[in-house]
């Protein structure tokens, strides 16, 4: 039998209630049943104890994630449930949305040790840039074959999927269907532009927003837009969904928005509906999610595995019988669903993140005053 060890009973009473065990002492001490049964596994089967396979640790994945987190959470946690992986989640903020994960990941891949393994992002335009700067890995992931190739990078770094449109909201009652906005330009007209709540433009997907009005409009016509929104009076606030809630305290009758802020607020019981106003060619802009693995994030392998339940058919079906009814990219998916897609912009995504930097200058030299 093994000597008996006074460092571990003194510990053990210790923590019973002789004042604070000796941590440094329980560290690094077997308990003494333990060895017990350690020396009748040597009498019996001669194997030596420290030779036994200690059983598999749970994949880990660090998941920076800016979808938001009452939709994330459902879809994350039943993979965990499922594969007994441990996710640690980074969620951002309504203000900053997408914005400071994208920095943070940019800020840790310039050290040389990346933190974050996959980027689930609530835009594409962001992802699209990370991926053109070699911040992103690539994966071709099998779960995404059946997704249009509009919404696949053709470096495969990114994939993107459940989409939400760019909406004006109003509340009927107080705003006939006869006063509504027809097309996105409308909304620098002095009838809208005092009467209109939108979020920060260098954030989220009113970001991409403005960046795709630029895209279609060219640079002229998108300061334009900007300057007779800054004098008509626009009101500028903290995120899609508190534009929503400045229309239901008549803080504002008109919110530029995405929407599931939409959906969720009717679902809630509000007073309010929308509309998609054209962006001149057709439809309104609309805003994929993305998903993508970062480059040299400490667990590759166990990120592909996450990355093919994101991309899957199952989770894009989850996102749209959620509260935030987003829209599958998927066609079938839809047909099955009953879910009619809305008029759609032909505006490039890549064209897109090509005015970005024009549309962000312009943003902070006319409207962020």
């Amino acid at each position: 039998m093994y000597p008996r060890d006074d460092r571990a009973t003194t510990s053990a009473a210790a923590g019973r209630g002789g004042g604070a065990p000796r941590q440094s002492t329980e560290m690094f001490v077997k308990p003494r049943g333990i060895r017990v049964a350690a020396s009748i596994t040597l009498a019996v089967g001669g194997c030596n104890p420290a030779a036994a396979p200690k059983p598999p640790s749970p994949p880990r994945v660090v998941v920076y994630c800016s979808v938001d987190e009452t939709f994330a959470r459902v879809v994350l946690d039943l993979y965990s449930a499922r594969t007994g992986a441990e996710l640690s989640i980074l969620y951002d903020s309504e203000a900053g949305k997408t914005t400071g994960l994208v920095n943070r990941i940019i800020r840790e891949g310039r050290t040389g040790r990346p933190r974050a393994d996959v980027f689930w992002s609530g835009e594409l335009f962001s992802t699209i840039r990370l991926a053109g700067e070699g911040w992103l890995e690539p994966y071709d992931s099998p779960a995404a074959a059946d997704i249009p190739a509009r919404f696949r990078d053709p470096q495969r770094c990114w994939t993107a999927l459940a989409v939400r449109a760019r909406v004006v909201a109003f509340d009927p009652q107080r705003v006939e269907p006869s006063h509504l906005p027809s097309r996105w330009e409308d909304l620098a007209k002095p009838e809208f532009a005092g009467h209109t709540a939108m979020a920060n433009p260098l954030f989220g997907t009113t970001r991409g927003h403005v960046a795709a009005m630029f895209a279609a409009w060219g640079d002229e016509r998108g300061r334009a837009f900007l300057a007779q929104l800054h004098e008509g009076g626009v009101r500028l606030v903290d995120g899609n969904s508190a534009a929503v809630r400045a229309v239901l305290a008549r803080q504002a009758k008109f919110a530029v928005t995405d929407t599931d802020d939409v959906w969720i607020a009717k679902r809630g019981g509000a007073s309010i509906e929308l509309t998609y106003p054209d962006m001149g060619d057709g439809g309104t802009v609309l805003i994929p999610c993305s998903v993508a693995i970062v480059r040299g994030g400490p667990n590759t392998a166990a990120a592909r595995s996450l990355v093919d339940y994101l991309v899957s058919a199952e989770v894009e079906q989850m996102l749209a019988e959620s509260d935030s009814r987003q829209i599958p990219v998927r066609e079938e998916l839809c047909r099955r669903l009953a879910i009619r897609r809305p008029p759609e912009s032909k505006i490039d995504f890549a064209a897109v993140v090509e005015a970005m930097d024009e549309a962000e200058s312009a943003v902070r030299e006319i409207l962020i005053r």
